[in-house]
């Protein structure tokens, strides 16, 4: 599995983001299964998302595809095309489409994510070493527009509260999601210090500040699903020192959204 978070030359930066954009793909056909199995009505239900129906979720998850497009297009020809034309518009866009009918959103859902695919493709293995500028100001490079495309469906699927949760999702989804969050969160010093062990995956991290007051044991999607937000801490086993927690769900720290 090619690490999703670096690539020195163009050969391997194309490659990298062939390996993602192929997760895009199965990540999808699950998503539609799911989709598959709700009744019309479910699509008006709140989603996990404070404020959103799933039908706001399946729009978000269409127009995210949509603005990717136009990250891709940036990248294949040089121009600076914004992710979004502004921030109302993908406020308005997403609000505009939440009310359609299931089987509406579950041909934009596949349709955009195929549209996706299809810019991808017309990259050239140089355009993914281009510097592009996400919506929120930072600049990233091009290879890793299909792991956040990734991203966004795997997170969103668990976010349509219909059955798919973050024991569901691939494990190499959950160990790069583990190490970025890790990263992320280990440099918000006001957090309470918490060690973070996924056995079943090998891997440590270290997030928040001084001194380490916990240790949380776990497999690595609970693991995750708890760094991300998607998950509340059941499962995982949370030891202060010697003592083991009761109920790691009220003793794990509360972290800030993903953003």
């Amino acid at each position: 599995m090619s690490d999703p978070t670096t690539a020195t030359t163009a050969d391997a930066a194309a490659a990298a983001a062939a390996e993602q954009l192929r997760a895009t793909a199965e990540s999808t056909e699950l998503l539609l299964r799911t989709l598959a199995e709700l009744e019309p009505a479910d699509v008006a239900e709140p989603s996990g998302l404070p404020g959103w129906t799933r039908g706001h979720v399946l729009t978000h998850i269409a127009r995210n595809a949509d603005s990717l497009v136009n990250l891709l297009t940036g990248a294949r020809t040089g121009e600076d095309v914004p992710q979004y034309p502004t921030p109302e518009s993908r406020d308005a866009g997403i609000e505009a489409g939440a009310g359609r009918p299931l089987a509406e959103q579950v041909a934009d859902v596949r349709a955009s994510q195929q549209r996706f695919l299809d810019a991808a493709a017309l990259l050239a293995p140089e355009h993914w070493t281009a510097s592009i500028t996400h919506r929120s100001g930072y600049v990233f490079p091009a290879w890793q527009i299909p792991a956040k495309r990734l991203a966004e469906l795997e997170y969103h699927h668990v976010d349509l509260n219909a059955g798919y949760t973050p024991a569901h999702w691939p494990e190499p989804f959950a160990i790069a999601e583990f190490r970025r969050l890790g990263e992320r969160l280990g440099a918000e010093k006001e957090l309470p210090g918490v060690l973070l062990v996924a056995e079943d995956a090998g891997l440590e991290a270290r997030i928040g500040g001084e001194p380490l007051e916990l240790t949380a044991e776990g497999p690595v999607r609970a693991l995750t699903g708890w760094l991300s937000g998607r998950a509340d801490g059941d499962g995982l086993q949370v030891h202060r020192g010697d003592e083991g927690l009761a109920d790691p769900r009220t003793s794990l720290p509360e972290l800030p959204p993903m953003g």
